[in-house]
């Protein structure tokens, strides 16, 4: 499970760390041993000092006019992100946006294994979707079960969202990611994420808009 610190870490540090993170092992990938906070934090995209006060919550895990080690602090954030747990993703909804995750990549690069799709429609029970085969939302306490199920994914109309909610964690699933618009509710033992597209969209706009003034300014 993750570790004790990373529950107390702020929101935004936890944020950041996952640029660090894909910095470190982009480093990795070029050979480098060795990185200055002045380099993670170009690579990070991020202001060196914040850095700094970011990886100092962790722990001290960088030497003065030495640097970090690359591998040792990825290794540490992964632990403190309990990314070094095995992560058992079911994705529940496959229409195109659950295709779409199911078939993402990324997750399995950063130690999240998709290993079911469900959903209630005839007409796609069965069908293959990459190496998976979408299953009957029906057979959800069992795919949890069988698959050792730990995380969970809604790309589902949010009419649905609340009774699979329930449904997830009456099978004990305790972390739950959503895609569906509209509030739902949790046991305090489950942590519920939502990602609301509109909201990112309307935040970018904003940004747009500002720096179009600034240049206007200017």
């Amino acid at each position: 499970m993750p570790a004790n610190d990373a529950r107390a870490l702020p929101e935004a540090t936890l944020n950041r760390l996952t640029r660090y993170l894909r910095a470190l092992r982009a480093l990795q990938v070029r050979g480098i041993e060795r990185t200055s906070s002045g380099v993670l934090a170009t690579e990070a995209g991020v202001n060196p000092a914040i850095l700094r006060k970011d990886l100092s919550l962790l722990g001290s895990y960088g030497t003065r006019g030495v640097g970090y080690v690359v591998k040792d602090l990825a290794d540490h954030i992964e632990r403190t992100m309990g990314l070094d747990h095995p992560w058992n993703v079911a994705i529940i909804g496959a229409g195109n946006l659950g295709r779409a995750l199911s078939g993402y990549g990324g997750f399995s690069n950063r130690g999240f294994n998709v290993k079911a799709l469900l959903d209630s429609s005839a007409d796609l029970i069965g069908t293959p979707v990459g190496k998976l085969r979408v299953q009957p939302v029906g057979s959800l306490s069992r795919v949890v079960e069988d698959l050792e199920i730990n995380m969970a994914v809604l790309a589902i109309p949010s009419r649905e969202a609340q009774q699979l909610v329930d449904e997830l964690v009456e099978a004990g699933v305790r972390n739950i990611l959503s895609f569906a618009q509209g509030a739902l509710t949790v046991p305090d033992t489950v942590s519920l994420r939502r990602v609301d597209l509109s909201t990112e969209l309307q935040i970018l706009a904003y940004h747009a808009v500002q720096r179009s003034e600034e240049g206007t300014e200017k």
